[in-house]
């Protein structure tokens, strides 16, 4: 029997959507690249001389720059526009009213005062897609405020459920802008979705506060539910045992028991089936209310082998375990479960250079994002020319990537 053919390849969900990105750092990158990865035309708009802040941001630097910078800004192109040029704001204005999403993330009124802001596009275009993203909303309280994910991570809450008990930690990335920009991505699809039904464009607001706390789930809830102000709690769960990190006799592991089953499998992995039925362990509640003594229990056990061994043992019994990976392990298992984690960008000069590709796994598939990150004002020309041309009606730039980057 021959294998059955691939599928073709499609059109790119998001192709002919045109987005105007006039986003930086972040939280906008990241949904502007996501909508990218997705097909839409994102043309980046930046500052005439430093760019997006983060082309400064490192290190690490490559020779093509910032490392920070090019995870979120592929399959872009970037026009230097100087806001406050009238000649430029002309352009700016032209390339918004052109688009079919318009992203930023300035400080509340700086749209408005450059005569980019959503009344004043909506005035010419119903049917705009207008996404604002700010560090702590519009209100007049909120919208003076810098909008950090540090700041976010801080004051949301997040800190002081993260780390070890006693010090309140910060996330090791971003975590509250990446959680923010898939917000916004998440309103401009919807968006999308409701013109075409109502030939109306929308105006999305999101910002960290209300993303980090949103994302906060279960520890806030129990908080409304049930009054219970959730802490730190280092590698443990507030709600779930044994969740968490065990030491073995020459390393860690984690194991994750989500279920009774699960836990009678692992003390039986462990040699001792009788801790499935001691009455301190028997259901969820009981094992959270003794957690302290069910890891001492577990660890006395753990320190008879390494931490290889007691993986290939307690996943053979059927119980969620692992090693406390890096980035790099993370990749290669990534890599050996068939993710294929990465893709290759290329650039005008034809190198290539390897990123993550975009987690979403589109079946039947269509041609993946291959376009490095632009340099700053790498379509220049172009652009100011396509949009300085008031007589040129059509809605997408011209099409002049050097290089052919998206194929199968």
């Amino acid at each position: 029997m021959t294998a059955p053919e691939a599928a073709p390849a499609g059109a790119p969900p998001l192709q002919g959507v045109l987005v105007a990105d006039f986003s930086r750092v972040l939280a906008g990158p990241l949904c502007t690249m996501m909508l990218a990865d997705l097909g839409a035309e994102v043309i980046k708009v930046e500052h005439p001389t430093r760019g997006d802040d983060t082309r400064s941001w490192g290190p690490p630097f490559t020779p093509r720059g910032s490392s920070y910078f090019d995870s979120v800004n592929r399959g872009k192109r970037s026009v230097r526009l100087d806001l406050n040029s009238p000649a430029d704001r002309d352009r700016a204005l032209a390339l918004a009213l052109r688009a079919d999403v318009v992203v930023e993330n300035f400080r509340s009124g700086t749209m408005e005062r450059f005569g980019l802001g959503f009344e004043q596009l909506r005035s010419h275009k119903r049917g705009v897609i207008y996404v604002s993203i700010s560090g702590f909303g519009s209100a007049p309280a909120g919208r003076l405020r810098p909008g950090y994910d540090l700041l976010a991570q801080a004051v949301g809450g997040l800190m002081s459920i993260t780390g070890p008990p006693g010090e309140p930690t910060k996330s090791g990335v971003a975590v509250v802008d990446v959680l923010t920009g898939k917000d916004a991505a998440i309103g401009v699809l919807a968006a999308l979705h409701a013109r075409t039904r109502t030939g109306e464009g929308a105006h999305i607001e999101v910002n960290l506060l209300s993303s980090v706390q949103s994302a906060l789930v279960n520890q806030v809830q129990g908080f409304l539910s049930a009054g219970t102000e959730p802490r730190a709690l280092g590698n443990t769960h507030p709600s779930i045992s044994p969740y968490e990190l065990l030491h073995c006799a020459d390393g860690e592991i984690v194991v994750a028991c989500g279920t009774d089953a699960q836990f009678a499998r692992l003390c039986g992995s462990l040699g001792a089936p009788e801790l499935a039925g001691d009455p301190r362990y028997v259901g969820n509640e009981n094992r959270v209310a003794h957690r302290e003594d069910l890891r001492r229990e577990l660890e006395r056990l753990l320190a008879s082998a390494g931490a290889d061994e007691w993986e290939q043992i307690i996943a053979d019994a059927g119980v969620p375990v692992g090693r406390v990976g890096t980035v790099s392990s993370g990749l290669a298992l990534a890599d050996e479960l068939g993710l294929e984690p990465l893709i290759e960008v290329v650039d005008d000069e034809g190198a290539t250079t390897r990123q993550v590709r975009s987690p979403i796994t589109w079946k039947p598939a269509f041609p993946p994002q291959r376009h490095a990150p632009p340099t700053l004002g790498q379509h220049d020309d172009e652009l100011r020319e396509w949009l300085a041309d008031a007589g040129d009606p059509r809605p997408s730039p011209p099409t002049t990537w050097s290089a052919d980057a998206r194929s199968s």
